[in-house]
């Protein structure tokens, strides 16, 4: 269940495995790396400004940086009721970027037309809880690091958006190229893939949730997102 068990490594201690790991191994970067760039959306930045106007894309994208990055300089108690609030502010802004919904979908492509409605929602609400479970336990997080804003192209769903993240490994600079693929949806563009050195959430997820189902149908993939939503929330409690 490594896909499902990788997107839980967006807490305050597993987050800096994540980044260690990144480029350790190939095997690593596709397990952990697309993952960083998510948990990069909770974390206190820095804004490194190229010349030149921003286009639509990066202008989408450092919006929702700078807009979660001004939350969590917010200090609160851990587990308090301005906590919970706080977790509140974090994840709408998160959700009102990034594209879980289509990210899901497209990770499913291989079975999602084999699929009922209530299967549709159940995974979709099932992959939305987890991932945002982990942006309210990176909260509790204090990882820094810089970005910049490198480039915008176009792409056939939409745009996409590079940038380049420095933060520091063992006390040096390390680099990580993360890029943004957006899409417009009702007006707004919004992330619904994240490339970190190559490897995209996109096709991170698609070949775990595939093995899964090839081994124990689509009802067991299913059955180990509940196990692992179940596990997050005793754990925020």
């Amino acid at each position: 269940m490594s896909s499902i068990r990788n997107t839980c490594c967006l807490t305050s201690a597993k987050a800096s495995s994540c980044l260690t790991s990144a480029r350790a191994s190939a095997s690593s970067r596709f397990g952990r790396g697309a993952v960083f760039a998510l948990f990069l959306l909770v974390a206190t930045s820095t804004t490194v400004t190229l010349a030149g106007p921003d286009k639509v894309g990066t202008k989408a994208v450092r919006r929702a940086n700078e807009t979660i990055s001004s939350l969590l300089r917010k200090k609160v108690a851990a587990g308090s009721k301005a906590e919970r609030k706080l977790a509140k502010s974090v994840t709408a802004s998160i959700r009102d970027f990034l594209d879980i919904d289509e990210l899901g979908k497209r990770s499913l492509t291989d079975h999602w037309d084999e699929l009922s409605e209530e299967q549709r929602s159940e995974y979709s609400s099932l992959l939305r809880e987890l991932i945002e479970q982990n942006y309210i336990r990176g909260l509790r997080a204090n990882l820094s690091y810089e970005v910049t804003y490198t480039g915008e192209r176009s792409h056939r769903d939409g745009l996409v958006v590079a940038t380049e993240i420095v933060t520091t490994r063992r006390g040096r600079p390390y680099k990580i190229s993360v890029e943004y693929t957006l899409r417009k949806s009702a007006g707004k563009w919004r992330a619904f893939d994240v490339v970190t050195d190559g490897v995209g959430l996109v096709e991170n997820y698609r070949a775990q949730f595939n093995k899964i189902i090839g081994k124990s149908g689509f009802e067991g993939l299913l059955s180990k997102m509940r196990r692992k939503r179940d596990k997050q929330r005793t754990q925020s409690k």
